[in-house]
């Protein structure tokens, strides 16, 4: 525990009792901070999260973290302690959810999609309409990409009753950032249940190879890996994904697979680095779509992670399996049963409550 913290917060005789939560359990990641203040906004709860990031290389909040942070801080007006670069413990106490008109500047590459889902919910049970500019990165390692955020993650939660468009401004890749992610959140008065058991069957395969800053054979060149790795499976017509070349601040490459099912929506990305051929990156997305495929499983392993947040909500039991059971969705589930004072069964590769 910070000991300057804890002088502190004991001179000024807080008598608010907080919910605390231990920032380094499992996973150990942002993923905690972000889920946190959510439902700390929605469920009016004050929160202490400690050891931050601890494990983590660079331990803390960080620029990313600090603009989720902020972005909560604003549409709630909370009152808030701990909020700065390297902190690692935070106090939130949010008052109502207020929405609007805003604009949050990461001031870096960090992931805007990040940002976007640590304030979409709260908005979405505000009494009116809010528009949300956020500026960063819009295609970042360990997190969802613009494309995933906008064709799989956002579809998803419509189905549970949510209602969000969003619109890509400008791609933003690392260091330099300055995507620009425009969010229109609608309200909503309750979430809908629904249970993701089974896929059906898979429907279409589309995708998108793109270049910032760089030659448009690259994209080709990621796009053909993955057409040709997935050959002996399935027949992806050459016209399902399409290539762009785009500018942006810094170069970057990005490419990304959609599984359309019956019943469900799949995704799979992987970015392209210094030194990392063309060819890595798009067999990188086809491996992951195999893995998924050849699981039998209902959602894929990032949605999973991100929709039971949305699931835990709904009041009702829900259902679903997922081709991997992965540490951050063990956390995600850890951090919904201490707050929300629920018991999520673990079967396999099934969750249910």
């Amino acid at each position: 525990m910070n000991n300057e913290f804890e002088s502190k917060i004991s001179n000024q005789n807080i008598k608010t009792s907080f919910l605390k939560i231990d920032g380094s359990y499992g996973e150990g990641g942002g993923q905690i901070l972000r889920t946190t203040l959510s439902l700390s906004i929605l469920t009016g709860k004050p929160i202490e999260i400690f050891n931050i990031r601890v494990k983590r290389k660079n331990p803390g909040l960080q620029a990313q973290h600090l603009a989720a942070i902020l972005a909560a801080q604003k549409i709630s007006q909370a009152k808030t302690f701990g909020a700065k670069i390297g902190s690692k413990i935070l106090r939130f106490e949010p008052k109502k959810i207020k929405p609007g008109k805003y604009e949050f500047d990461i001031g870096t590459a960090g992931s805007t999609t990040l940002v976007a889902q640590t304030i979409l919910l709260p908005l979405a049970f505000a009494k009116h309409p809010s528009e949300i500019l956020i500026i960063g990165g819009t295609h970042n390692p360990l997190a969802p990409p613009f494309h995933y955020f906008s064709e799989i993650f956002l579809p998803m939660i419509e189905k549970l009753g949510i209602k969000v468009e969003v619109k890509l401004e400008k791609y933003g890749f690392y260091p330099k950032g300055g995507g620009r992610l425009r969010l229109f959140v609608q309200p909503i008065k309750e979430l809908k249940a629904k249970n993701f058991l089974e896929r059906g069957e898979l429907l279409e395969i589309s995708g998108l190879s793109v270049v910032a800053n760089l030659p448009i054979d690259i994209a080709k060149r990621q796009k053909k890996a993955l057409i040709d790795y997935l050959k002996d499976l399935l027949s992806i017509p050459n016209e399902k994904i399409k290539i762009e070349q785009v500018k942006t601040f810094s170069p970057g490459t990005f490419i990304f697979l959609k599984a359309k099912f019956e019943n469900i929506l799949a995704g799979f990305s992987s970015l392209g680095e210094k030194g990392k051929p063309a060819e890595k990156v798009g067999q990188e997305v086809a491996e992951q779509f195999l893995r998924y495929y050849q699981s039998g499983q209902c959602l894929d392993p990032h949605l999973a992670d991100q929709i039971i947040l949305y699931l835990a909500l709904v009041k009702k039991s829900f259902s679903f399996t997922v081709s991997i059971l992965t540490n951050h969705l063990l956390t995600h589930i850890w951090l919904l049963e201490k707050i929300l004072n629920i018991k999520i069964k673990i079967e396999d590769q099934k969750i249910s409550l």
